[in-house]
């Protein structure tokens, strides 16, 4: 995707990707702090005008279907990073997927925007240079070992425990280390709660690898070596290599794709919420992500990539060999009449094809040993089928695909074949929304959040009064 526009100036470029009345710039040399230093005071400002002038402007309804429908479309957050709109999808400062593919810096010799471009993005709403990018991934490589009472913790576990409680064991336990309490406990002045925020973040990213790579390895791979961080490879050449496909070029691409595809979609999802509310009682960053990762963990929120590369192969064993729409049609109605849902289809928010399924979709076309996989061949066949019979079904919002139902698909393609492992992959990437918001939380002085409950009773009182 990049190299399509390595002949055009990353100036013309963003000028063309102006959000909200201004252009979008890219920060010649600056760290990503310097950056945040550079940005942060306007977004304060922004906000001393909105509640100096629309405090007490009104811009939603609460119905009691918000109250007792899990707060669903309830207005309620602020979140900086991205907005998702039902029919465009998420947008990353204004920014769409397509649009990032375009001016995100690949890592050296890839084609794919990596992670560590798109949280310099959702940090500070700019687009780094590729020498910005490089340098990031430099530092993050430089912080990426873990603390040997970490490495003991995870060596410990049982291989039997599941794979995101020990993530979230493990991240928790980097609090050790928090940059942000010790200066808490030193009296540190409000307005540098950020900087310190920000320093546990980085780390909490950097380590994220090998914390994953290594609970992998514990569990299903106990009798291989652990390979060490190359101080030369970016924060996903890296995680591939220690996850023992660093030979396999096309998975670590799909790798950089996953991870910055999914690193933000906006805060009302059950893991960015949990980190955002922990996080706005002062906690480190560790311990609010630690948090979100068990939300992440639970199955109506991080498994259904699983979900749906179960239901898939078995499809594919039921029709066999001859695939058509037709018996795929029949597969689908069978799944619906026995009570089950199709899994991978739908979502609370989209109303359209989700932009993070078309962008792995896209990814697919591109890969010969992809496009003749069965597995893949059968995710996209039946994106052409589901939608119809959805719709005829009646009793579904969204009847298109969202990103899970290729996303699994492509990592069991390449060799990924463990289920349970595939939301610690997602644990990595939700990382870069929700550290985001936590530095962002801070530099605004967002207050701890606090909404008003009610019971049964006193909801029926309040409708009668």
């Amino acid at each position: 995707m990049f190299n399509r526009i390595a002949s055009k100036s990353f100036a013309s470029v963003t000028s063309n990707l102006a959000r909200n009345g201004g252009c979008r710039r890219l920060a010649s040399t600056k760290t990503l702090e310097e950056t945040l230093q550079e940005v942060i005071p306007p977004k304060q400002e922004q906000l001393k005008r909105l509640k100096a002038e629309h405090a007490q402007t009104v811009v939603g309804d609460v119905k009691v279907e918000n109250i007792i429908g899990g707060m669903r479309g309830l207005k309620a957050m602020l979140w900086e990073a991205s907005v998702l709109d039902p029919i465009e999808g998420i947008r990353f400062h204004g920014m769409s997927i397509p649009e990032c593919q375009e001016v995100l810096p690949p890592a050296p010799g890839g084609r794919e925007m990596t992670p560590e471009s798109m949280l310099w993005l959702l940090m500070t709403g700019k687009v780094p240079t590729p020498q910005q990018s490089k340098q990031f991934s430099a530092d993050l490589a430089e912080k990426g070992e873990l603390p040997s009472f970490v490495e003991t913790l995870i060596d410990s576990l049982p291989k039997t425990l599941h794979p995101m409680t020990q993530l979230s064991m493990g991240v928790a336990a980097l609090n050790h280390d928090s940059a942000f309490q010790a200066a808490y406990e030193r009296g540190t002045k409000k307005t540098e709660y950020w900087t310190h925020t920000l320093e546990d973040c980085i780390n909490l990213v950097a380590k994220l690898p090998a914390l994953a790579a290594r609970i992998y390895r514990n569990v299903y791979h106990p009798d291989r070596p652990l390979v060490p961080i190359d101080k030369n490879l970016d924060l996903t050449g890296n995680y591939s290599n220690m996850l023992g496909f660093g030979n396999n070029e096309n998975m670590t691409e799909y790798l950089r794709l996953y991870i910055a595809l999914h690193g933000d979609h906006e805060g009302g999802n059950a893991s960015a919420h949990t980190s955002h509310l922990v996080g706005s009682t002062l906690a480190d960053p560790y311990l609010a992500y630690s948090a979100a990762l068990n939300a992440l963990a639970g199955p109506l929120h991080g498994l259904a990539n699983q979900e749906v590369l179960r239901w898939q192969i078995a499809m594919q064993k039921e029709i066999g060999d001859t695939v058509t729409h037709d018996n795929i049609r029949e597969y689908l109605w069978r799944t619906l009449k026995s009570g089950q849902v199709v899994p991978g289809y739908g979502h609370g928010v989209l109303r359209n094809p989700d932009p993070r399924f078309v962008a792995l979709q896209d990814f697919c076309k591109t890969r010969p040993d992809l496009q003749a996989s069965p597995t893949i061949q059968l995710v996209q066949q039946t994106a052409e089928v589901a939608p119809e019979v959805l719709k005829e079904h009646g009793k579904t919002k969204n009847p298109y695909p969202n990103v899970d139902a290729a996303s699994g698909c492509v990592l069991y393609h390449y060799g990924l074949t463990e289920f349970k492992y595939y939301t610690v992959i997602f644990g990595v990437s939700r990382a870069l929304g929700a550290v985001t918001q936590l530095v962002w939380a801070r530099a605004l002085g967002l207050p701890i959040e606090r909404p008003k409950s009610y019971s049964m009773d006193a909801l029926e009182k309040l409708i009668k009064n």
